[in-house]
């Protein structure tokens, strides 16, 4: 053995030893203590008693979020909405994904509550909606002391927290899907600099509905879809929520097509055989989507020609949209949210995770799937008839179908600003020319009780996703 490891050793072994006779002198100097005060000793039973007890009863020492940096992000993450009201938090229901999502963010202490963390979301989706690419923006705490990419640092470090301080990030999409139900994946994060907005920073939103061909012509809704490219007044193919200050409706299409889902094993022109419509726009209005789906629908059964699109979507003739059902909510997909120059952390790991995840859910459905086709065609062997109709529209359908300009109308986009003005919702006030400008109106006392309600006032009038 060499001199300089066996000197090596003999230094840690004095260095063991120094450290062993501190610790004794620091026991004995706490045992001198509770010896010369029969007060103190109590007051350190009373402190250790109420220690067991704060374990027992599961009360933990408030966390100090100010003694953390904390980091504004964008998380990216994938939700199966078919068993959810919603993404957006509601007043009469806790069965949202948001509100699943805050659970988590509060029980991984990444946030201290929602109205101090700077929180944005790309857009909402509707009850029975799904996302592969939603986005929020949001501040959470961090471990970066030495600043970076959207790091607020403490004004008065606590030296103990800081000398826990990583030179990594903290693991946001581990510790948020470690305590998320399995429907709500978070996918990957990006930071982003203060102001940064998930909402407002957007630049495209791409939505898919998936249907089967059924007796679809689809090749006709195909061209149908064209038609919706563009800028266009779109108050005939949404709902028009001029309640929360929706009041103008010309919305920008860039790309709306038809196509197989090219993934699959069966013929294109097989009536099992599945396509999607994909749209990608600027933004969307209230239920924007699945009108406009609802009208391809229409044209794909024949009951309805191409140029109903372009009837629809000239507001002058037709100021007043005609009463039709939506195109139903479960096919509905928000699949991409598109932001510039943002660098997204992906972790491998949990995305195996992830993949595993949906797996399973694709198991699931895929053998169902089989399963109800099994029994149709064994059903259609014996004579039965396979539907003529399509099932993906709310409602029954009608025997006698009646075309859609020849329909009763809703009520005007100018009577409804009337109704909202009477109701206090809406204020009239002259503009700088003369001209009359409307602006959001003092709402009941009843819709403040609630962030969700609280946050849709602060918004301007463009709902940015499907609703």
């Amino acid at each position: 053995m060499s001199e300089s490891l066996i000197r090596r050793i003999k230094e840690l072994e004095a260095e063991v030893e120094k450290l062993k006779s501190q610790l004794k002198e620091s026991r004995e100097a706490g045992g001198n203590a509770d010896m010369t005060s029969s007060s103190s000793t109590n007051g350190s039973t009373e402190g250790n008693s109420s220690k067991k007890e704060r374990k027992k009863s599961g009360k933990e020492r408030p966390f100090d979020f100010a003694a953390h940096p904390r980091r504004h992000v964008a998380l990216r993450l994938a939700y199966l909405g078919w068993a959810y009201q919603g993404f957006a938090v509601q007043e009469n229901t806790d069965n949202t994904v948001e509100a699943r999502l805050f659970e988590a963010l509060l029980k991984t202490r990444l946030i201290q509550d929602r109205q101090s963390s700077s929180y944005h979301r790309c857009g909402r989706t509707d009850k029975g909606v799904s996302a592969f690419s939603q986005v929020i923006t949001i501040d959470l705490r961090s471990t970066q002391f030495c600043g970076g990419l959207g790091v607020t640092v403490p004004e008065k470090v606590d030296t103990s927290v800081k000398s826990k301080a990583s030179s990594s990030e903290l693991p946001y999409v581990k510790m948020l899907n470690r305590v998320l139900p399995q429907d709500i994946r978070i996918l990957d994060w990006a930071p982003v600099a203060e102001g940064f907005s998930a909402r407002f920073d957007c630049q495209s939103r791409t939505y898919r509905y998936y249907f089967p061909r059924g007796s679809l012509d689809v090749a006709l809704m195909e061209d149908a879809a064209k038609r919706y490219e563009g800028t266009h007044d779109f108050r005939n193919l949404c709902k028009m929520d001029v309640g929360n200050g929706v009041l103008q409706f010309e919305r920008t299409i860039l790309s709306a097509t038809v196509r197989p889902v090219w993934s699959q094993q069966t013929s294109s022109t097989d009536q099992y055989s599945q396509f999607v419509f994909e749209v990608k726009g600027l933004a969307f209005l209230y239920h924007q989507v699945r009108c406009m789906m609802a009208v391809l629908l229409l044209i794909g059964q024949k009951l309805e020609e191409p140029q109903i699109i372009n009837e629809l979507l000239d507001v002058e003739n037709n100021p007043r949209k005609p009463q039709y059902s939506m195109a139903v909510d479960y096919p509905l997909v928000l699949h991409d949210c598109h932001f510039e120059g943002l660098s997204w952390q992906l972790d491998v790991e949990e995305l195996n995770h992830v993949v595993c995840s949906l797996q399973q859910h694709w198991i699931q459905s895929a053998v169902k799937a089989r399963v109800l086709q099994g029994m149709i065609q064994e059903l259609e062997d014996k004579g039965g008839a396979s539907s003529d109709h399509c099932l993906l529209v709310e409602g029954s359908r009608q025997r006698n179908y009646r075309p859609l300009l020849e329909r009763p109308c809703c009520e005007s986009l100018e009577s409804r600003i009337n109704y909202f003005v009477k109701r206090g919702r809406l204020e009239r006030e002259e503009g700088e020319n003369g001209e009359e400008t409307l602006k959001r109106g003092k709402r009941p006392k009843h819709c403040h009780n609630s962030s969700a309600q609280a946050e849709t006032a602060k918004q301007p009038e463009d709902r940015k996703a499907e609703d």
